[in-house]
């Protein structure tokens, strides 16, 4: 069983890990049930995949919220609860996989309460609330850095690398520059906010397109409520620029050609960053989204280990009101020796075979239960 939503950042790594399994030497043993929110995005992107689907209420977060919000979002979790624990006794999973995000904290207590070890990946460097929660819980915290193995015990925590799909990495430049129309030597910017998109980002690209269009062809993933605008925005342009800039709603089949074409990257820093800018060497600008409200900044602490190890820089939003997007994004498409070595900084932090690891360590779990005696649920 697995479960994990919010964010494609916790979907995408459960889909590689499903792909690894499918891929071994005992795929013909697998049944999987992905567990995710009624309403979020994951059920699309799972069912696209293949994979049986089953949806829990849960009403968001508690974090920074109001206290009727506070309340409303405790009821929704007591209810998913509910939900989870029918489901899991109809299915009777052997192992629980939870990527993050609100949903899978149902589907762990519940998986705890019934006997089955859960393996719960953390996709940051640094874990939320669901994570921290759910510690106690499971039998394994996979992590994708030796630097957030100090969050956890010892005893439960292995470090697997974040599990890209496999798309990401098999995408071939000279390909995806043809499918977008790109010249093999046009530099070419890829913007994208996230799976939701990123309403400031979006407003700081079409203040300065003008310019960026001069400098590169723009990919542009704006989320659904900023497509409109952007679209608009496109049709006023000069004619000599329209056709350099590609705005997109959402990408999901063709985010691997887009990140394989592309020079820069100009993101958030979402969990995916962390695992695919590193696994095309793709160098980037980072405008982490920082919650006003005192939520988890678990984007900045993303950023600064990019930044750290060279494979990035970071604006905060301040900057980007104060016009340094452009600033920024013309010395790095500019200065081709600063871009390069950027680039090769980013592969290093590549991880091959992540979701391989994650995949032998949920059947490592699986075989650890069968060796152990059913659970009785009247002692828990």
């Amino acid at each position: 069983m697995i479960s994990g939503g919010g964010t494609a950042g916790h979907v995408y790594p459960a889909l590689a890990v499903v792909k690894a399994l499918a891929s071994g030497a005992e795929q013909a043993a697998h049944s999987l049930l992905y567990v995710g929110s009624a309403a979020g995005l994951e059920r699309g992107l799972v069912q696209g995949a293949g994979l049986d689907f089953r949806p829990i209420s849960v009403a968001g977060g508690l974090r920074g919220v109001s206290p009727l919000a506070a309340l409303r979002a405790l009821a929704g979790l007591a209810s998913g609860f509910g939900q989870a624990l029918g489901i899991v006794r109809e299915f009777r999973p052997d192992v629980i996989l939870a990527t993050g995000g609100y949903v899978c904290a149902p589907v762990v207590v519940a998986g705890w309460l019934s006997g089955v070890p859960a393996l719960v990946y953390l996709p940051d460097i640094e874990p939320g609330w669901t994570i921290r929660f759910l510690t106690p819980f499971a039998r394994r915290v996979a992590v994708s850095f030796p630097e957030s193995v100090r969050f956890f015990p010892a005893s439960k925590a292995v470090v697997t690398g974040y599990p890209v799909r496999p798309e990401i990495v098999t995408a071939d430049r000279a390909a995806a520059r043809r499918h977008f129309g790109f010249a093999a030597a046009e530099k070419v910017l890829l913007v994208f906010g996230g799976s939701r998109g990123a309403h400031s980002l979006n407003v700081a690209v079409g203040e300065v397109l003008d310019s960026l269009l001069r400098l590169a062809q723009v990919i542009h993933v704006t989320g659904e409520q900023d497509l409109l605008a952007l679209e608009t925005r496109r049709v006023d342009l000069p004619a000599g620029l329209r056709g350099r800039y590609h705005p997109h709603a959402y990408l999901h089949a063709e985010m691997p050609l887009a990140l394989a074409a592309a020079d820069l990257a100009v993101s958030r820093a979402g969990a995916s960053t962390l695992g695919e800018l590193p696994a095309v060497g793709l160098p980037a600008v980072l405008v982490p989204y920082a919650p006003s409200s005192g939520g988890h900044r678990d984007q900045e602490r993303n950023a600064d280990y990019l930044v750290r190890h060279g494979a990035a820089v970071r604006l905060d939003e301040a900057a980007l009101a104060r016009g340094m997007l452009y600033t920024t994004v013309s010395r790095l498409l500019t200065e081709e020796r600063i871009l390069g070595e950027m680039r090769e900084r980013a592969r290093a932090l590549a991880q091959p075979g992540a979701a391989d690891r994650l995949a032998e360590e949920l059947l490592r779990l699986c075989v650890g239960r069968a060796r152990r005696p059913a659970p009785d649920l009247a002692e828990r």
